[in-house]
């Protein structure tokens, strides 16, 4: 039995990442009138969800490591979105939280995530179980047993 290839209309890993810079591409847009990149807008929506937190905690929810996140949270900072600090408890950790710049964004941000959800096409019940899946694939990939499992 030989090996093939199977053409790239046919592979997951390209239908993931073509519709992923397809649904950035839509946020981008909208969101550079709010002078904020794509990055920068999933940093907001996990600091929108607390009033401040650790950064390592930040980048565990956003699955990006210390050195790609801070040059990402200083230009946030820079921007006004952000304040970082250092914990009175504990130097090494650094807090961030929204400023409230960055927290009067929440209306406009609201209103590009539903536009750009409008724009998939997709009813709000095909709409959830793709998130549903994707959020199953995505832990699948994630966990230790996948490491394991490859020789499918």
């Amino acid at each position: 039995m030989t090996n093939t290839l199977s053409p790239i209309d046919e592979r997951l890993c390209f239908a993931l990442y073509s519709t992923s810079q397809a649904i950035i591409k839509k946020y981008k847009k909208s969101l550079a009138k709010l002078s904020m990149t794509y990055p920068q807008y999933l940093a907001y929506l996990v600091l929108s969800e607390q009033d401040t937190m650790i950064v390592k905690d930040l980048g565990k929810a956003l699955y990006l490591d210390s050195a790609t996140l801070t040059p990402l949270l200083k230009r946030m900072e820079q921007s006004g979105l952000v304040t970082r600090q250092r914990a009175s408890d504990d130097e090494r950790k650094v807090m961030i939280s929204l400023t409230p710049k960055a927290k009067a964004l929440h209306d406009d941000i609201a209103t590009i995530q539903k536009d750009v959800a409008c724009s998939t096409g997709l009813a709000p019940e095909r709409f959830q179980a793709l998130l549903s899946q994707l959020h199953d694939l995505n832990q699948q990939l994630r966990s230790p047993q996948a490491e394991t499992s490859i020789n499918h």
